[in-house]
């Protein structure tokens, strides 16, 4: 591993599709970080209505697994955009820069298309959701259609991360895996 410590970005140069994605990926971010501190927030309040009043909790439970898993899908754009997944840069080190390029581009479109089909399918589970009607079977009764939304939403921009990598190590204006030229 190559043991940086600092955040990495995905530069986006003057391309005007790489900096609306970068602008997306960043808001999906911010919209992720909300829906922490909301089942933070949520939590604090269960915790106080629970074990302070002594009352029973509705929604509270539900609310805060759905933003839980929301975040984390709504946050995948923005983490692959600062490159915080963990990577192991063994065979890219090890390879010439026209090699290191060809596997970027090739772990880029099979990523890209390994998400399109999980967008593809999410979307369709989604839609399936809003034209049933269905709700939880909880006492809170939540309709589905909102919480699943974050499945195509999620997969629908992290696929255009993806996209906008591929199209910025096609150009030249990012390095493959990020890494400085032999």
């Amino acid at each position: 591993m190559s043991g940086q410590s600092s955040v990495t970005v995905v530069p986006t140069g003057n391309n005007p599709f790489l900096r609306f994605v970068a602008a997306l990926s960043t808001m999906a971010g911010w919209c992720s970080a909300a829906m922490i501190v909301a089942a933070v927030a949520i939590t604090c309040q269960m915790i106080f209505i629970r074990f302070v009043l002594n009352g029973s909790t509705v929604w509270q439970t539900e609310a805060v697994i759905y933003l839980a898993i929301g975040s984390t899908l709504i946050g995948l754009p923005y983490v692959q955009r600062l490159r915080g997944h963990v990577n192991v840069d063994l065979i890219p080190l090890a390879l010439s820069n026209r090699a290191r390029r060809f596997l970027s581009i090739f772990t880029l479109s099979m990523s890209a298309l390994m998400v399109a089909v999980i967008l593809y399918y999410s979307f369709e589970h989604w839609h399936l959701t809003f034209e049933r009607n269905w709700k939880s079977d909880t006492v809170w009764s939540v309709r589905l259609w909102i919480p699943y939304l974050a499945l195509p939403v999620g997969f629908g921009l992290f696929f255009l991360q993806l996209i906008a990598d591929l199209v910025a190590v096609i150009l030249k204006i990012d390095r493959p895996f990020g890494l400085e030229a032999k």
